[in-house]
């Protein structure tokens, strides 16, 4: 999907039918404006599973990752963000830190995180993909869609 409707018409239109997210998300992406259906990703501290699923293809799907809300470390970078951007992915939302906030200004890619942080994340491969999480008062479940822009995030089981 190429851009998303604005989410303040979508709660305007289906507002019994959405969650809005609660969390004041920072852009970083070149795309402010995305949507695709949900793919998640649990993690601390530990990105390996993010990279294992952003170099994979997207299919203009959203990567919502749980990172605890944690700014210790990046979850995503400027090479898994660029490899997501080449792969189809509609954009990544990130409950925790990015880094290469610069480079990510350039990708077609929607990006939004809680902030930043340079350092690198561990590479053990903790953590669980595929499964609900749940930030700012949102569950989001894998397939449900996500609708985002600077209004912020909202979830509907299906594509509006």
């Amino acid at each position: 999907m190429t851009d998303a409707p604005a989410t303040a018409d979508l709660i305007d239109r289906h507002g019994d039918e959405l969650q809005s997210c609660e969390v004041q998300f920072r852009q970083y992406g070149g795309r402010s404006s995305f949507a695709g259906p949900i793919a998640t990703v649990k993690c601390h501290e530990d990105n390996t599973l993010v990279k294992l699923l952003l170099t994979s293809p997207g299919e203009g799907r959203v990567l919502v990752v749980d990172g605890g809300g944690s700014l210790r470390t990046a979850l995503v970078g400027d090479v898994i963000a660029g490899a997501a951007a080449k792969g189809g992915w509609a954009g990544v939302v990130v409950y925790g830190a990015v880094r290469d906030v610069d480079a990510l200004r350039g990708l077609h890619l929607g990006v939004k995180a809680l902030g930043s942080n340079p350092r690198r994340s561990a590479k053990a491969g903790a953590g669980s993909a595929d499964e609900p999480v749940a930030f700012g008062g949102v569950v989001f479940r894998p397939g449900a869609w996500l609708y985002s822009d600077s209004d912020g995030i909202v979830v509907a089981e299906r594509r509006l």
